[in-house]
C-alpha cells in the first residue's frame, strides 16, 4: 500500500493514492483522491464542503440525444454521468445547496476530429451545471493539450496538469478517441435508413 499523504499533500503525493476512473466511469469519496486523465473527454467534479464529499465522472460523449448510438453508448454521455454522479452525491447525504462544481476537459487533441467533441463536452457540462443551479467555481476547457485531474475529498481542492499531446500515455488517449470517433461515423445511420414509412 502506498505511503499516505503528508498533511498538505502535493498533486504528486494524491496521484500516487488516488483512485482512477476510466471513460464512462465515476467515483464519489470522503478519504482517497479521485484522478482521470482527460482528451477531449470532460470530468466534472462535484463537493459538498461540509461533508468533505467529493465526486467526479468522466464523459466522452456530450448527451443521449446528441448520439445517434444511445444505447450502445449511455455510459459515455454527459446527460447519463451528471445524473449519476448528482444521485450518488446525494445518496452519500450531500446537499443541493451546498453543491459546488469544478470541470475540465474537451481539448482539441485529434487533429482530425469533425465532430467537435470536445467544445460539445464542455458546453454541455456549463449549460447542465447552470440547470441545476451547481455553480461552477474552476475550470479549464479547450486547447491543444490532454489533462491529468485530481481532486482531495479532505480540501475539496482539485489539480489539473495540462499534458503535451507528445507524451506516450497522451498518445495513447488521442489514438482510442481517434477510432472512437471513426467508429462514430462509420456506424451513423444513411439517410435511407433513417427513413420513415407511415402505415
Amino acid at each position: 500500500m502506498p505511503p499516505l499523504p503528508s498533511a498538505n499533500p502535493t498533486a504528486r503525493e494524491l496521484e500516487r493514492i488516488a483512485i482512477n476512473i476510466n471513460p464512462g466511469g465515476w467515483a464519489v469519496q470522503t478519504e482517497k483522491p479521485i484522478a482521470t486523465l482527460l482528451g477531449s473527454c470532460v470530468a466534472v467534479c462535484l463537493y459538498d464542503p461540509k461533508l468533505r464529499l467529493a465526486g467526479m465522472n468522466h464523459f466522452l460523449l456530450p448527451s443521449r440525444a446528441s448520439s445517434q448510438l444511445a444505447d450502445e453508448d449511455i455510459i459515455l454521455n454527459g446527460d447519463y454521468a451528471m445524473e449519476v454522479l448528482r444521485n450518488a452525491m446525494y445518496a452519500k447525504g450531500a446537499s443541493p445547496t451546498r453543491l459546488v462544481a469544478k470541470a475540465f476537459g474537451g481539448g482539441n487533441i485529434v487533429n482530425s476530429i469533425q465532430m467537435a467533441i470536445g467544445e460539445r463536452n464542455a458546453e454541455f457540462a456549463k449549460s447542465w451545471l447552470e440547470r441545476e443551479g451547481i455553480p461552477l467555481v474552476a475550470s479549464d476547457f479547450g486547447g491543444a493539450w490532454s489533462r491529468k485531474v485530481i481532486i482531495d475529498p479532505i480540501t475539496g481542492d482539485v489539480f489539473c496538469r495540462r499534458n503535451p499531446i507528445n507524451q506516450p500515455d497522451v498518445q495513447a488517449v488521442v489514438r482510442a478517441e481517434s477510432e472512437y470517433e471513426k467508429s462514430l461515423i462509420v456506424r451513423r445511420p444513411s439517410a435511407a435508413e433513417k427513413k420513415i414509412e407511415l402505415f
